[in-house]
């Protein structure tokens, strides 16, 4: 009769009833996060010093992995703001899901390489059937395609590495680009990355909605061409972050198209609106793009990080990013020779190890289904628009920009005070309100003057939550 030893438990790994025990109460304080979340502050900071003191520090000696759930969940994770609240109506809120929760935990469960078909054709299938629907809602051609990224900072740089690549063949110190005062940051970030100078960067003044003025960008193009410089790119927003406005697509398109130059559009708060047809009927224009960024993590509730760049034709990707493996990465020889058969990601990115970003997304479309997200979006631009329509029933306020893809800007009505003195109050109240923990809003800037900013994207943002916030940011400004 032979005896049978148990196996050991392997190096940096767990029993099974372990695992089960740890996994299970993962899931328990997600849902209950989920479920308990509208009772909650909505932002909660805490000093360095004091976090430092109250997580503690590494050790050689293990921890039961029980008490480090612990320490996570009564120290990390009460000390952060909540982005997925219902309340939170600052920056761009980021409503997650428990579905897209469920689909992170797989992809890194079963730690799914996404670099190219060898290694992961089922995944592949799964980008390729999710990307498609983005470009058939964005309204780009059967040419076209694209690639799950980080987010809208790596969306943004990968479409302006794509126009340079096809435009102008690789760098060049004599080439132009074009931008709104309006832009958001990680467009000049990825210039700047990108190897441009800021004096290859031109600022095309707005107009009076805060859109791109076509007659400046035309009078700027024809100045730099009559200068010696080569014009290649204008860069347009879908949605600014600050107030939603979308720039006159048709009308850049066709100055693009008469100038040839490529037309990027930053969608990556608004394109995604695009899955309906309220969101269609904003974004007129929309797929007359050669490239689009576009943030799955904002409009179509995501957890983060999942972005997306969306181009014309899809050719135009590997044109800027693609590498030959005879010549700098012999190692990847044998993906290569399945190249020509099925799609290889690492050519249309920066990325060679790439996470399994489309899962969450396509699981989230798939177990809600397509017109939920419709529902959820539509809800959005009606509810800032019912939002609106509230503030300037109310003369203690001003309308500053209307309801535009879900934002609306506001600041009290004071004609008796200056500017300065209206700019002070308004960022005391933002600050009073983050303390107060009820809601939470931004400021941001808009014609030099600072104002309020409602971001209503979240699914189960409620106008009567949305009233309540008014009501406590009109006492901290002390408005009568």
């Amino acid at each position: 009769m032979s005896s049978h030893t148990p196996a050991a438990t392997p190096p940096l790994s767990l029993p099974p009833d372990a695992m089960r025990s740890l996994g299970y109460r993962v899931v328990d304080m997600i849902v209950d996060h989920v479920e308990t979340l509208r009772d909650r502050r909505v932002s909660i900071q805490r000093p360095r010093a004091e976090l430092d003191a109250r997580i503690g520090s590494f050790a050689d000696a293990p921890v039961p992995a029980g008490d480090v759930l612990t320490l996570v969940q009564e120290e990390v994770l009460s000390s952060m703001t909540a982005v997925d609240h219902p309340r939170f109506y600052a920056f761009v809120p980021g409503p997650g899901n428990f579905v897209g929760a469920m689909a992170d935990a797989l992809a890194s469960g079963f730690n799914v390489f996404a670099g190219h078909w060898l290694a992961a054709s089922g995944p592949g299938a799964v980008e390729l059937q999710t990307i498609e629907l983005l470009r058939r809602a964005c309204g780009l051609p059967d040419t076209g395609g694209g690639l799950f990224v980080s987010g809208g900072s790596l969306a943004n740089l990968s479409g302006l590495a794509a126009a340079r690549a096809v435009k102008l063949g690789g760098p060049d110190p004599q080439a132009v680009i074009y931008l709104s005062d309006q832009a958001h940051s990680s467009v000049v970030k990825g210039l700047r990355v990108l190897g441009f100078a800021p004096s290859q960067v031109r600022s095309v003044a707005v107009d009076d909605q805060l859109r791109m003025d076509i007659g400046a960008l035309g009078r700027s193009i024809a100045e730099d061409r009559q200068a010696g410089r080569r014009p290649f790119c204008v860069v347009a927003s879908a949605g600014t972050t600050n107030t939603g406005a979308v720039d006159p697509l048709e009308a850049l398109a066709a100055t693009c198209r008469r100038e040839d130059l490529w037309l990027h559009v930053d969608g990556a708060y608004g394109a995604a609106a695009a899955l309906s047809q309220r969101g269609r009927d904003a974004l007129t224009g929309l797929g007359l793009a050669d490239s689009i960024a576009l943030d799955p993590h904002k409009w179509l509730f995501q957890p983060f990080e999942i972005g997306c760049v969306l181009v014309r034709d899809m050719h135009h990707l590997h044109q800027a990013f693609a590498v030959h493996p005879e010549d700098n990465a012999p190692y990847l020889q044998d993906v290569g020779r399945i190249a020509e058969a099925e799609v290889v990601f690492y050519e249309h990115g920066v990325q060679l190890t790439r996470a399994f970003r489309a899962l969450k997304l396509w699981m989230c479309l798939r177990v809600y289904g397509l017109a939920a997200f419709r529902g959820a979006i539509d809800h959005g631009i009606t509810l800032a628009e019912e939002v609106e329509r509230m503030l300037r029933e109310d003369p203690a306020w001003e309308i500053v920009t209307p309801a535009q893809l879900a934002v609306v800007t506001f600041a009290p009505h004071r004609p008796d005070l200056r500017l300065g003195e209206c700019n002070v109050i308004v960022e005391q109240a933002v600050a009073r309100l983050t303390a107060d923990g009820y809601a939470m809003v931004t400021s941001t800037l808009v014609r030099g003057r600072t104002v309020l900013r409602f971001c209503l994207i979240h699914p189960s943002a409620t106008l009567d939550e949305v009233r309540e916030t008014t009501y406590r940011l009109r006492q901290l400004c002390e408005v009568s």
